[in-house]
């Protein structure tokens, strides 16, 4: 018969044949344990004792339903505690037997009481492998110990809270050096160099230019700065290749520079400021009066030399252009200054002119030499400029200073006009005890 059935017409077996059933099962046991088959014939357990007064188990008992294929556990007295069960379908291990070990969730303490009178069913054999490998045990915040559910992670946000008040930190730290560095730099930072106001007033020759860079404190030669320079080259002007510098060209203004700057850094910021002021205009008024643009910067700078008030420059102009019309030595006692300062080697001439001086050599003497002296005679401003390209359309040929010494000029057309108009101006010298005469108004 197979393994855990039984026939529904046996009756009552007999001890014997239970003990052998017993034996069975224990050498199937140790088969599947590994260990050395029970010995044949142990020792007969003694009989559980029957109740006399229990009737003889009736001899067609009631059928058992089929149990599962495990064989009924019955406690042995004597026998070491069982090892687990290993299922039946798994082939008896090859290493040498070991110490038996308590079945999985079964102690002998737990054994029912075995009744020898009717069949106990034997509880099934777990089909577990050899000392499995417990799980992982999860970490206590993982789990609810009442639901059984995960949790949900807490300070996820709190720790966000952390970085972000951190990063805050580290953000005015960062600030806070930035700070102290900046107050440290400015603090260590050198002054700020000082600036100087230079003023050139208008009509000032080179030389005269060149004592007020000094007193300003600009170092370096201002006359050695503004015989030639990169920035402006006067033969595009019309001047002759020999033209020994750049007088006339040095543009009269206001400069702010830093305190000990070189000269020669006014001397730039001047030709600059020149570019600026003369330009296709000028060119194109050149043109007009049948001069280059360098002939009209000399009238220019004669007019700035002449002219005591503002009305006087375009009949001055006029005169200019006259004369060199008609042939004429200009006459214009300013050159013959000019002449006198180069020849002394001094940047202003104030005594009056000698008869000598009308008389000297110098291509500057407008008295003794016609046309236009052969360079400027000054750094004329925009007055002057605006009045040698746009002259006074009159007649006039001759101009003296006015008797009356507040620097007006006296303008006629004929010889002998201009001779009455001298001898008023030597009368109020004379009266003034030889110097020019003062102004009443």
């Amino acid at each position: 018969m197979a393994r855990g059935e039984r026939s529904s017409s046996d009756g009552e077996r007999s001890p014997e044949e239970r003990e052998r059933d017993r034996q069975e099962r224990e050498r199937r046991r140790a088969e599947q344990r590994g260990g050395p088959p029970a010995p044949a014939d142990p020792e007969p357990l003694p009989e559980p004792p029957v109740p006399a007064a229990e009737p003889e188990s009736p001899p067609h008992p009631t059928p058992q339903p089929p149990l599962p294929e495990a064989e009924p556990v019955i406690e042995a007295p004597a026998e070491p505690e069982p090892e687990p069960t290993v299922p039946a379908v798994l082939p008896p291990p090859a290493e040498a037997p070991h110490e038996p070990q308590p079945a999985l969730g079964h102690t002998p303490a737990q054994e029912p009481a075995v009744d020898y009178g009717e069949p106990v069913p034997a509880e099934p054999e777990l089909e577990a492998a050899a000392d499995p490998a417990p799980p992982p045990a999860e970490p206590p915040f993982l789990t609810d110990r009442t639901s059984g559910e995960r949790p949900r992670r807490r300070g996820g946000r709190a720790g966000g809270r952390i970085l972000a008040v951190i990063a805050l930190l580290a953000v005015l730290a960062a600030i806070a050096l930035v700070a102290r560095s900046l107050k440290s730099s400015s603090a260590k930072a050198p002054p700020a160099p000082a600036v100087v106001t230079v003023l050139i007033p208008e009509g000032k020759t080179r030389a005269q230019i060149a004592l007020i860079a000094k007193t300003a404190g600009l170092t370096g030669s201002y006359r050695l700065a503004t015989r030639h320079s990169p920035i402006l080259k006067p033969e595009h002007y019309g001047a002759p290749k020999s033209t020994p510098d750049l007088e006339g060209f040095l543009f009269p203004a206001t400069y702010e520079l830093d305190a000990h700057a070189p000269a020669s850094r006014l001397a730039e910021e001047q030709l600059v400021a020149f570019k600026e002021n003369f330009g296709a205009t000028e060119f194109a008024r050149a043109r007009t009066l049948h001069v280059t643009p360098y002939e009209l910067l000399i009238v220019a700078s004669m007019i700035e030399r002449e002219a005591a008030v503002p009305a006087d420059r375009a009949k001055i102009a006029a005169v200019i252009y006259n004369r060199l019309k008609e042939g004429m030595p200009l006459g214009i006692d300013a050159a013959i200054y000019y002449a006198v300062e180069l020849r002394n080697n001094v940047a202003t001439y104030t005594g009056e002119l000698t008869e000598a001086d009308l008389h000297m050599n110098s291509p500057y003497n407008t008295r003794t030499h016609t046309g236009l002296p052969p360079t400027p005679i000054s750094n004329p401003g925009n007055a002057s400029i605006h009045a040698a390209a746009y002259p006074a359309q009159v007649p006039y040929l001759y101009y003296v200073a006015g008797a009356d010494g507040c620097g007006e000029q006296v303008f006629s057309t004929t010889a002998a006009e201009f001779e009455a108009n001298v001898a008023k101006y030597q009368a109020a010298v004379a009266k003034n005890g030889g110097h020019p005469p003062t102004c009443k108004k």
